[in-house]
């Protein structure tokens, strides 16, 4: 009843409470009722029994990618940068789910293995110098991996809910007091609760069948914004008021936008981000994206859902699906709530400020609190909520894995029976929920957590992860130290940034962390024997690599002289380039639709039809070649 007063009291009517408090007690049931299936086996709860086909695991990624803090932080970009924002996520990097779709997940997926801990064994043995250190310091990693992730959604769905439920309406029923800067993360953790509960009882069936409700509200969602958005721009006939090179997604050495008379804080923000030279932010961001791509896929969910997939093809038609469905539905709704913001920006600017100034993060939900129609802002809500418990929950998921796969059942209870196994998994969840709530009330904002995780940790993660793949030599040992080399100057350089010590985008300091990484591996590689060469021949057999495998191929040719090596790093690489601008255009397509641009449009939806007939013949048709 309480719920029911509070949300009365602000803008939510009666219909959007109804969808609201529907779809937080259909994540209960599905839980609940799911749990019966999870607790079979360790498989059915982590992996969902493998058995889950290929579309399903996709629509589940690419929900879980929907996350509300990433898309607060990309309307922010969007508003600012305009049609260059979309260059931005290539932090990430975005074109990774490319080299995944081209061949990575195939690779990945004939392990056969739980985790990325459990993989390494396919790649360095189970026994041998330095094997049980690289398997401990990929657990550290995933852990850390997933409690930055967690941390960045908790503190976006805080600073969402935060405009719909004003703390002045909620203050008289909470019976302690609550910093004003810590309100975000309060309203943090009484959501993250409800996605503890379904995922931690559910396990990998709850959370895809959850992942499929949510992504059919975010589409509902996504156009009914974009729909609103196209015709109050076209209907009041103004142009938007923005810097002239707004609509110009291309760039030079300087990114050319001046918001001066305009919003004047935009020029504040772009300073603040370090992205005026957007030449050699572009050029740093796409050298790291390259390496972060070829090394594959980090241990968090997007790992578990390729591990998840029937078969090696599965997992590559997963990955490539993800594209399809994410990103022209997720910048419908990006774009629109853009144009929304700027064609009403004196209306929602008090909504954005802070002691320090215009916080353009919180457009998101300023813009929907504003101007959405009763019934369809429920639907916004419930679905970004989703989106926040999707990856919360998948995040999870994954920590759980590592936690109980490669730590308990490894070091602790080989022989635990499943009934412990599946208890372990719980107490597992609730561990780490609780730690990512700890971690999240020191994160300040979104971008911060943000820049860290894709920069400075994943900067540790890149090399050993590269060599893994494409060089023989490479054995545990060296995957110990370059891991090491990198996270622990990563972690440094998240607390020296916190203190202030340093300062400037994460980014910058990625090189370094990288060189290190890389003397770490080189070094620690040759500071022990190879790997044994019976699990190197078992492990190229198997998974069919291309890279520096001479000595392994010609061992193999002796025991299987029909054996033939992988070829297609050519023709990998062509598709890759392809795709990568096939993604570009589903970025580009929604954006342009709704800002009624109709040149632009028909030449990138002729250029996207084009890679769309060659990737048939180049990809589609040849997924079961290596």
């Amino acid at each position: 009843m309480l719920l029911v007063l509070l949300f009365y009291d602000m803008k939510l009517r009666l219909p959007d409470l109804a969808i609201l408090i529907a779809y937080l007690i259909t994540m209960v049931i599905i839980g609940w009722v799911l749990r019966k299936k999870a607790r079979q086996n360790k498989v059915n709860y982590l992996l969902g029994g493998k058995s889950l086909p290929w579309y399903m695991l996709g629509l589940s990624d690419a929900s879980d990618m929907f996350d509300i803090s990433g898309t607060m932080w990309m309307v922010s970009l969007c508003f600012v940068y305009g049609m260059k924002s979309i260059w931005i996520p290539w932090l990430w990097p975005v074109f990774n789910q490319v080299f995944l779709m081209v061949y990575l997940s195939r690779w990945l997926r004939r392990s056969n293995a739980t985790t990325g801990a459990e993989w390494l064994a396919t790649r360095f043995g189970r026994s041998g110098p330095g094997v049980r250190a690289s398997h401990n310091i990929v657990v550290a990693f995933a852990l850390l991996s997933c409690l930055g992730f967690m941390a960045y959604g908790f503190v976006g769905l805080g600073k969402f809910m935060q405009i719909f439920i004003p703390w002045e309406s909620v203050r008289p029923y909470i019976p302690f007091s609550v910093l004003p800067s810590y309100v975000p993360h309060f309203y943090g953790i009484v959501f993250t609760l409800f996605a503890m509960f379904y995922s931690i009882l559910g396990g990998m069936h709850s959370i895809v069948l959850g992942d499929v409700i949510k992504y059919v509200l975010m589409t509902i969602a996504c156009i009914s914004i974009g729909v609103i958005a196209m015709l109050r721009l076209h209907q009041q006939g103004h142009p938007l008021a923005v810097p002239h090179s707004w609509f110009n997604p291309f760039f030079g050495w300087r990114l050319h936008l001046d918001w001066k008379g305009i919003v004047d804080d935009a020029n504040k923000k772009i300073a603040a981000d370090g992205f005026s030279l957007f030449g050699i932010f572009f050029m740093m961001m796409s050298f790291k994206g390259i390496f972060a791509s070829l090394a594959g896929p980090a241990p968090n969910y997007d790992m578990q859902k390729v591990l998840s997939t029937r078969s090696p093809e599965e997992a590559s038609k997963m990955s490539g699906f993800v594209s399809i469905i994410l990103l022209p539905v997720r910048y419908s709704m990006i774009i629109g709530l853009t144009v929304l913001a700027l064609l009403y920006y004196n209306t929602i600017s008090s909504d954005l400020q802070t002691p320090d100034g215009t916080d353009f993060e919180k457009i998101l939900p300023a813009t929907i609190n504003s101007f959405l129609p009763v019934g369809l802002m429920g639907v916004v809500l419930t679905g970004l909520l989703g989106a926040f418990m999707g990856t919360f929950s998948g995040t999870l998921n994954a920590a759980q894995a590592y936690l109980v796969n490669d730590i308990y059942l490894k070091y602790v209870n080989p022989a635990a029976s499943n009934r412990r196994t599946i208890s372990m998994n719980y107490l597992a969840g609730i561990i780490v929920v609780i730690t990512g709530i700890v971690l999240g009330l020191f994160v300040r904002d979104v971008n911060t957590v943000l820049q860290w995780i894709v920069s400075g940790l994943y900067g540790g993660y890149i090399a050993p992860n590269l060599l893994k793949w494409h060089w023989w030599r490479f054995n545990a040992r060296g995957f110990f130290w370059g891991m090491l080399a990198g996270i622990l100057p990563a972690i440094a350089l998240a607390v020296l940034k916190y203190q202030n010590v340093l300062q400037g985008l994460d980014l910058y300091y990625w090189p370094v962390l990288f060189l290190l990484s890389i003397a770490g591996s080189v070094i620690g590689s040759y500071s022990a024997p190879p790997t044994d060469m019976d699990t190197l021949k078992t492990f190229y057999r198997t998974v069919r690599p291309w890279g520096l495998w001479k000595p392994v191929h010609q061992q193999v040719l002796k025991d299987d002289p029909s054996f033939v090596a992988n070829s297609n790093f050519r023709r990998n690489m062509f598709n890759i380039a392809l795709g990568i601008i096939a993604q570009l255009c589903l970025t580009l397509l929604p954006m342009y639709v709704v800002l009624g641009l109709k040149m632009p449009l028909l030449i990138n939806s002729a250029l996207l039809l084009a890679i769309i007939l060659i990737l048939k013949k180049t990809w589609w048709n040849r997924l079961k070649e290596y």
